[in-house]
């Protein structure tokens, strides 16, 4: 007896022939199976639902219930299910029940009677067709492709296989195919949906042909994977034997031989030769083609070529160096007398520790191209390493040997490049590191950076340590307060601050123009540009900290002259009408000064990562509650500014304006709102505009102001000076109040800013009105 015969006698022995009730209890099969008529499967009941719907069925039902598949809880099931009879019910140590159902017929929901459990009344779907020629050629292409399948897939046995082909009816043949093929339960439930027969042979041939396919496919890949996999090993086998063979007859592996040579000619450290010897070792006994020798080979490539004991020579003439400082940078006198410094103790005591320089300053200044003019300086070779966004502290400190692709960090990677112990190295932008979940690649600097411990620099890759003492480290950031203290404290800052008209003149001039000019293979006979000109372009054209805007706009002139030469001109000449026609009209880059003193219009004077600028506040007293608003993406210490900027203006007006504060609310707007802003410095500045709107008193348009503001009316002194100074000259401001605490920073100012430039040093609230209203 076959196993159909088997299980429709326990289904008769357990329920007896009773016909189907019209209304039955319905069992969502969520996540599957899809269950079809003639056949037996297994389901796992656990839901309080399920086991309240399957009580029903035996204790009311006589065992009948419907089965119907559902995707997921979110979804809706389907209409369209198998009556089912429970055959057992089996029930497991976790309070679930395993439950054997046996397919009877296909069902549609009519109606639904009662919710949790669900009872439906039902409709038995009867499939109406007749036995045809097109019938019998669908059933013979869907044995020959089950059987295909059943092949492929090895997943029947021939007793299973053998029940299902004697099937003749095309309504249960399909029906039993369709519970044997391993697709999604969605196809499934298509298969079940569809009542004739015809049709759902059709649907399943295109299935079973499609899977064919890609079982085919399947098993021609996998054929020619196993014929690669068996040459690989042929291979392995005899360079096996031919090893042997080898060393029999004396003879040795020619790579080790080859690496064992060299090492002998290098001048290693004795630690770094006795790990060469074992790496060349290791090797010898590996197959020269398994992936542990490649790891091997490239180990041994990066040790012994490293230059662990090459120093080469270094310039020691300090004229020279002076020489070629000034002629590659204007300015910068501080970074220079360093560098001098430096070269002239390194002169005198080899035994003195490079030093970790920090060149900070905004962009375009020349932080990169000093760099490269002190390795020029001192005759090294120079080697860069940009930081920005670096994120993966294997970077800096390279990855273990462990890891698939494993390299050496930049910092070894640049030694060799450089084959010397003793390069200029630049580390640009540190001030720009981030930190993942890989690491924080700025504690990996911290040894690197630090001359007590760099002399035994261990790499993850390398695993030896190498000597960095002697290699001058030269790290260059915008600012200073994004990078950690720890790493900071390691280095030695040289501010390098903006770029005066007249440093900016003689840079385009002496320095940036000859270089575009050789670039360009432009003769100065051939091309010239006034004086004029290029102090119309640096007032007109590009106002900013250092000179790259610059450089683009003299650039973009030398273009057009190169063109208009080649299209036959002879000389082009550059002065200040001809900008226009070349550059386009004058260029705005930032907020305006006032062009005549306003009431509630304060020019501010902020710092900022690129340079320093001017910020103008507006104030104006709107009828309301006495409420402050504040506009312009301004940040919390900004805000906390103005709360006190208020209070402080309504203890200057003193008890007269009591009145005007509580029924007016108080705007308070910093234009350029796209902009954040942010800081104490601006402090005196609101306090100023809320007064001049109070007091309906003029404010000076030729003056510009910064200083922290206090609740007492106290100015603080604040950072950046320099940078807001040099802001207020380029903006043609006149007179700059600064606070009295801050009279130390004007010794750094440029002599022919403070010619141009009156400052005024105030102390307090009451000063700063005096100096700034009208």
């Amino acid at each position: 007896m076959g196993k159909f015969e088997k299980l429709e006698k326990l289904a008769q022995e357990t329920t007896g022939e009773k016909s189907i009730p019209s209304t039955l209890p319905v069992l969502r099969l969520v996540g599957g199976p899809v269950v079809f008529p003639q056949t037996v499967v297994p389901v796992h009941v656990s839901t309080e639902e399920m086991l309240g719907v399957l009580e029903l069925s035996i204790e009311s039902y006589n065992r009948y219930i419907l089965a119907i598949y559902q995707k997921d809880v979110s979804s809706e099931s389907s209409n369209t299910g198998t009556v089912c009879i429970v055959l057992q019910a089996v029930h497991l140590p976790d309070g679930s029940f395993r439950v054997l159902l046996e397919g009877k017929a296909r069902a549609r929901i009519r109606t639904v009677s009662q919710e949790q459990p669900t009872i439906a009344e039902i409709e038995i779907t009867k499939a109406r067709y007749r036995k045809s020629k097109k019938v019998e050629a669908f059933i013979r292409s869907v044995r020959e492709n089950f059987l295909k399948y059943a092949h492929y897939t090895q997943r029947y046995s021939p007793e299973m296989i053998e029940g299902v082909l004697r099937v003749n009816d095309a309504d249960k043949f399909s029906d039993l195919i369709a519970s044997l093929l391993v697709i999604p339960n969605d196809e499934k439930q298509r298969l079940l949906d569809e009542t004739h027969p015809t049709r759902r042979l059709e649907q399943i041939l295109e299935i079973l042909i499609r899977e064919n396919e890609l079982l085919e496919i399947e098993r021609e890949l996998d054929s020619k994977v196993r014929k690669r996999i068996e040459e690989t090993q042929k291979e392995f086998f005899l360079r096996e034997k031919l090893k042997a063979i080898s060393e029999e007859l004396g003879q040795k592996n020619s790579e080790t031989a080859q690496l064992r040579q060299k090492l002998s000619t290098l001048n290693l450290p004795d630690y770094v030769q006795q790990k060469a010897l074992q790496e060349i070792e290791r090797l010898e006994q590996m197959s020269p083609y398994s992936a542990e020798a490649t790891v091997v080979r490239s180990y041994l490539d990066w040790i012994l070529n490293l230059p662990w004991q090459t120093v080469l020579p270094e310039n020691t003439d300090l004229s020279q160096a002076q020489r070629i400082l000034e002629q590659s940078h204007y300015g910068l006198e501080e970074a220079k007398q360093r560098i001098l410094e430096f070269l002239a103790v390194r002169k005198r005591s080899k035994s003195v520790r490079s030093p970790i320089l920090c060149l900070v300053g905004p962009p375009g200044v020349g932080k990169t191209s000093l760099a490269r003019a002190v390795a020029q300086a001192l005759d090294r070779r120079f080697v860069r390493m940009s930081l920005g966004g670096l994120r993966d502290e294997a970077e800096i400190k390279g990855h273990r040997r462990t890891y698939v692709g494993a390299m050496p960090g930049r910092i070894v990677q640049m030694i060799r490049t450089a084959q010397c112990k003793n390069p200029v190295m630049l580390l640009d932008e540190i001030d720009k590191l981030a930190v993942s979940f890989q690491g924080d690649p700025a504690a990996a600097l911290l040894e690197v950076l630090d001359p007590e411990q760099n002399k035994e620099f261990l790499d993850h890759y390398i695993e030896l340590p190498f000597d960095l003492s002697q290699v001058l480290f030269i790290t260059t950031a915008n600012v200073t307060h994004t990078i950690p203290p720890a790493l900071l404290d390691r280095m030695e800052i040289i501010e390098i601050e903006s770029y005066t008209e007249q440093e900016k003149f003689m840079i385009a001039k002496n320095y940036i123009l000859p270089k575009i000019l050789t670039e360009h293979n432009l003769e100065r006979g051939t091309f010239k540009i006034s004086d004029a000109a290029i102090m119309k372009i640096i007032r007109s054209y590009t106002r900013e900290a250092g000179v790259r805007q610059l450089t683009r706009d003299l650039e973009k002139i030398v273009r057009t002259a190169v063109l208009n030469l080649e299209q036959g001109q002879k000389n082009f000449m550059v002065n200040v009408r001809k900008l226009a026609e070349i550059l386009g009209p004058e260029r705005n880059l930032d907020l305006p000064s006032l062009s005549q003193a306003e009431i509630g219009a304060v020019q501010g004077l902020a710092w900022t990562e690129y340079g320093g600028t001017m910020v103008l506040v507006e104030c104006a007293l709107i009828p309301g509650r006495g409420e402050l608003i504040l506009t312009g993406r301004l940040g919390e210490t900004m805000r906390e500014s103005a709360r006190i900027a208020l209070s402080v203006a309504r203890s200057f007006c003193g008890s007269d304006a009591k009145t005007l504060f509580e029924s007016n609310d108080i705007h308070i707007n910093v234009p350029e709102g796209s902009v954040p802003k942010d800081g104490p410095s601006a402090g005196v500045t609101m306090s100023v505009a809320i007064i001049s709107s109070a007091l309906k008193r003029k404010v000076r348009n030729d003056t510009a102001m910064t200083g922290e503001i206090t609740l007492r009316g106290k100015i603080l002194p604040v950072g950046g000076v320099k940078e807001k100074v040099l802001a207020a000259h380029r903006y043609n401001i006149k007179r700059v109040l600064l606070p009295k605490a801050n009279e130390k920073d004007l010794l750094k100012l440029p002599k022919e800013v403070l010619r141009d430039l009156e400052i005024i040093l105030i102390d307090n609230i009451e000063q700063a009105v005096r100096e700034s209203c009208l």
